[in-house]
């Protein structure tokens, strides 16, 4: 999957995060069977294809262009299998702390964490409450989390609450794509990815 062009890897990149967001709003009850076929789609299947598809070329050479600009300590908002860890500058950076409170994908970040040579801690909550204090991070980053989390707004917050003053948030996440035969391919799958 590391080979794919731009426009494939967008295409499954919307896939992969509408059917997130669709499972991380999901409330509703049903039948067993139905649930657990469910919970191993949410727990296994899909981590591992958002996993590949965020390891892809041209998301990893958008990765480039944000990850390695934040400085001091780092809060990085759905840390998942760690894909970010080793675009960190470990001149500049002198501590890491995810939030994600998917176990699975930690479990599966431990061969990054063991490469990085920068301390790596986390936090196993989502991002809209966060039990730290103030102002206490010099950088923040997320990419592509936000359509994992909720509540996205609140999650935000809780960043700007965690940033001094100083500090500044690097933000990669994806849309709309530019490119009309992306968008009505986008367009065409939006509807599946809410029966998820």
């Amino acid at each position: 999957m590391e080979n794919i062009d731009s426009p494939t890897a967008a295409i499954l990149l919307f896939i992969a995060s509408s059917a997130a967001f669709v499972l991380s709003k999901r409330r509703t009850r049903r039948q067993p069977s139905l649930t657990s076929s469910i919970n191993i789609y949410k727990t296994l299947i899909l981590p591992i294809f958002i996993d590949k598809v965020c390891a892809s070329t041209p998301v990893l050479e958008q990765r480039l262009k944000i990850v390695p600009l934040a400085k001091g300590e780092v809060l990085e908002l759905g840390i998942g299998s760690g894909l970010n860890l080793p675009h960190y500058n470990s001149g500049t950076v002198t501590k890491v702390v995810g939030v994600d409170p998917d176990d699975y994908l930690w479990k599966r970040s431990a061969k990054r964490r063991l490469m990085c040579r920068i301390p790596v801690e986390r936090i196993g909550l989502s991002g809209e409450n966060i039990p730290l204090p103030d102002q206490i991070f010099d950088s923040a980053v997320v990419t592509y989390s936000l359509c994992t989390i909720p509540d996205a707004v609140k999650a935000l917050k809780e960043v700007k609450r965690l940033l001094k003053p100083e500090g500044k948030l690097y933000f990669l996440e994806h849309g709309k794509a530019p490119e009309k035969n992306i968008v009505k391919w986008q367009r065409r799958i939006e509807p599946y990815s809410k029966i998820a």
